[in-house]
């Protein structure tokens, strides 16, 4: 009887022990990151990624991972990022949001407590960048994006994401500003956009810099993604309008394109930002890709070097024969992320694993750099309606024509004169 009674005993205070550390456990995780980052031993960062690798921004998510890439071979070829006596190289890790807001929030979730990652690289679009950023809050690890554009993402003044492309309505005016200032400007104008954050923030851009330089908008109208837009530019066509504005990514832009061929329909000029620099809108229409109007904040003709990459011409040299690729402004931008990370890691000596204090301080540390990179300078607003968004680029008004993207405005930075009106599709 007392042997089981000596038995029970021995088998409740297991029960108890083992309860205990499950207690334990469970008040351990909701520190997120940081305890298991600090149990943790390497000599190199964990460098989280989130992307669309499939999907329907697949084109888009392509172009963030050769820049996130150009930037972690450039890095470890020169041995790593230097703190105090030593380099540490870097080791990213991808995980795909699928084009999708929710696979985007389960993946930052997932490289933060599986992965245990030291900081994020943040994703293609707008919609997932809103997505993550809330559970980059809870767990405290930063993210800088080199994509997301909509302005909606920085009046949420997330704490822990940054971003290096300025937001839209910084940029968006410029097509429009430039051809109102030709001498024979555009008088009227059509403008459609896409239903998520970037899009729909381009085509509102859109709209009031063809207000605010006098063009009167015969139509406007923002469509569900997947929206079929053969009748939407057969409706246009019949109002004539001098310019096409479209706010979309460059899926929306190759269709429409191609939907005003077939229509028989050619303004005086397509206007479009993003994504006619990409190369799947030069590779897919070729020449009925030429003469598109957009904006950017980088070109490969830039003259700007750093101690990383070197010049403009060596990093365009670099994604030719890494990529086979001429890179565009997200590109350079999401490269230049990095350079971002490297200059306040090292600012602050931060080896990895970095724990929570660590990567608070590393908030800290990207609020105050302002450095100059191949990219042009990187400096964090810390308040306002683009807090944590890079306000120190200016927009560009670009024109494609074979591929390249030639400047033309504004009138102090242009490397030639725009084309207007352009030439129509069957004589180019």
């Amino acid at each position: 009887m007392f042997k089981k009674l000596s038995i029970l005993r021995s088998i409740s205070l297991l029960a108890i022990s083992g309860l205990i550390l499950s207690l334990a456990g469970c008040g351990s995780s909701s520190t997120g990151a940081s305890s298991s980052a600090s149990s943790e031993t390497r000599d190199y960062y964990k460098v989280g990624v989130i992307t669309s690798l499939s999907g329907a921004e697949v084109y888009g998510g392509n172009v963030t991972k050769y820049g996130y890439d150009l930037w972690a071979d450039a890095v470890n070829k020169k041995g790593g990022i230097k703190v105090d006596d030593k380099n540490y190289q870097l080791k990213l890790i991808y995980s795909d949001d699928q084009s999708d807001p929710t696979a985007g929030a389960n993946a930052a979730e997932r490289l933060i407590t599986s992965e245990k990652v030291d900081f994020i690289l943040g994703p293609y679009t707008s919609g997932v960048t809103k997505a993550v950023a809330p559970i980059l809050d809870k767990y405290k690890v930063p993210m800088i994006t080199g994509s997301a554009e909509s302005p909606t993402i920085w009046t949420q003044k997330f704490k822990y994401t940054f971003g290096t492309i300025p937001a839209a309505d910084l940029t968006a005016n410029s097509p429009l500003d430039t051809l109102a200032k030709l001498a024979n400007p555009p008088k009227t104008i059509a403008v459609l956009g896409v239903n998520d954050a970037f899009s729909k923030a381009v085509a509102e851009a859109f709209k009031a810099s063809a207000e605010k330089n006098g063009m009167k908008v015969v139509k406007y109208d923002v469509v569900p993604a997947g929206t079929d837009f053969t009748p939407l530019i057969s409706a246009i066509k019949q109002l004539n309008p001098d310019v096409l504005a479209v706010g979309g990514h460059e899926t929306e832009h190759m269709q429409v394109i191609k939907a005003s061929k077939s229509l028989g329909f050619m303004p005086k000029a397509f206007v479009m930002h993003y994504g006619i620099t990409t190369p799947d809108f030069i590779k897919n229409l070729g020449k009925d890709g030429d003469y598109v109007y957009g904006a950017a904040v980088w070109t490969p003709d830039l003259k700007l070097k750093d101690d990383l990459f070197g010049t403009v011409e060596d990093y365009v040299k670099a994604s030719k024969e890494k990529f086979n690729v001429v890179p565009d402004y997200t590109q350079a931008g999401c490269s230049a992320t990095g350079e971002a990370f490297s200059a306040a890691l090292a600012k602050i000596a931060a080896k990895p694993p970095l724990s929570e204090q660590q990567r608070e301080q590393l908030v800290k540390a990207l609020e105050e750099i302002d450095i100059q990179t191949f990219y042009g300078p990187i400096k964090f607003a810390t308040e306002g309606n683009w807090y944590h968004d890079n306000v120190g680029l200016k927009a560009l008004t670009i024109q494609m024509l074979n591929g390249d993207q030639l400047v033309v405005g504004p009138d102090n930075l242009k490397a030639k004169d725009p084309v207007y009106p352009v030439p129509a599709f069957n004589a180019r």
